[in-house]
């Protein structure tokens, strides 16, 4: 089971190029689900992000393709460093936020070790470890007792 804690004041992200009247939507699903389908919604790109640059990736390693290969994996690594870890509360995170942190470091390590070695297995453990990820967050996503419309945890 996934514990995740929402903060009502968090910041919902970029929302004015949406097509649907937000203040309606706001008032009929409440503003704390608005804010936690935003947020899960920007780790889910995230994580296709990372996921499709580790696959082209790989793709170039086949083909020999090394400069190709370098920079897809340099965008996986941005995408997890600058976009994942950096995404972090560390404030409301408890002791996850801590242990996510490692574990994207760890992910960065092996992106970096399959880069300089040409090592798929590298490769497929940061997917592996990406995909795990994510399915946890898509759990999350999917859970309706995860949030209720006070904003604290269902």
């Amino acid at each position: 089971m996934v514990v995740f804690a929402i903060v009502p004041g968090e910041k919902p992200g970029v929302i004015t190029q949406c097509r649907f009247d937000l203040a309606r939507f706001t008032q009929q699903i409440g503003p704390v689900r608005l804010q936690v389908q935003l947020r899960f919604d920007h780790f889910r790109m995230l994580f296709d992000g990372a996921l499709l640059s580790i696959a082209t990736a790989a793709d170039n390693v086949r083909e020999g393709n090394i400069p190709e290969k370098g920079a897809a994996v340099s965008k996986a690594i941005d995408i997890v460093a600058n976009g994942l870890k950096a995404s972090l509360d560390f404030d409301t995170g408890a002791d996850l936020a801590p242990r996510l942190a490692a574990l994207y470091d760890y992910i960065c390590e092996r992106l970096l070790f399959a880069n300089l070695r040409n090592d798929k297995a590298a490769l497929d453990e940061a997917v592996r470890l990406l995909t795990e990820l994510k399915g946890a967050w898509e759990e999350i996503a999917r859970d309706p007792a995860v949030v209720s419309y006070s904003g604290k945890p269902g």
